[in-house]
C-alpha cells in the first residue's frame, strides 16, 4: 500500500498595495494553520509567505502531508477545509497544485491518471 501523500498548493493573491497583499498572506496563513489537529490523516501542515519579491513568484505556499491517498481525498470534502476555502475564496487570483507520493518511486496519482515521478540529476 502506498504511503504518505504530499499536497503542495501555491496561490497568487489579490491586493493593489503591498499592505493589502501582506494582509491577504497573513489571512491565508492563519486560516490554514487553524486546521492543525482538526482533520484526521493530516500529518503535517506548513504555510509560507514569499519573501523573494520577484514579480513571477506566488504569494503563499501550503505544504501538507497526509497519511495516504484516502486521507487526502477525505480532506477535499472535509467541512473544516471547505470552510477555509470559502473564507479565502475572494483572495486568490491563481492557484497551482502538486500532489505526490512522499519518499517513493512508485507511480504517482493525478486527477488525469497515473504519472511517474522523475528525478533529474545534473550531468546525466
Amino acid at each position: 500500500m502506498p504511503g504518505p501523500v504530499r499536497h503542495i498548493v501555491m496561490w497568487r493573491l489579490r491586493g493593489d498595495t503591498p499592505t493589502e497583499r501582506a494582509d491577504a498572506r497573513a489571512k491565508v496563513k492563519a486560516a490554514f494553520e487553524g486546521l492543525r489537529g482538526r482533520i484526521e490523516g493530516l500529518t503535517h501542515i506548513e504555510i509560507g509567505a514569499d519573501v523573494s519579491g520577484v514579480d513571477y513568484a506566488c504569494d503563499v505556499v501550503l505544504v501538507s502531508e497526509f497519511a495516504d491517498r484516502a486521507a487526502l481525498e477525505a480532506y477535499g470534502s472535509h467541512p473544516e477545509h471547505l470552510r477555509v476555502r470559502q473564507e479565502l475564496a475572494d483572495l486568490r487570483i491563481a492557484r497551482f497544485q502538486v500532489d505526490y507520493l512522499a519518499d517513493s518511486d512508485v507511480p504517482v496519482f493525478a486527477a488525469s491518471g497515473l504519472h511517474h515521478r522523475q528525478e533529474i540529476v545534473a550531468g546525466e
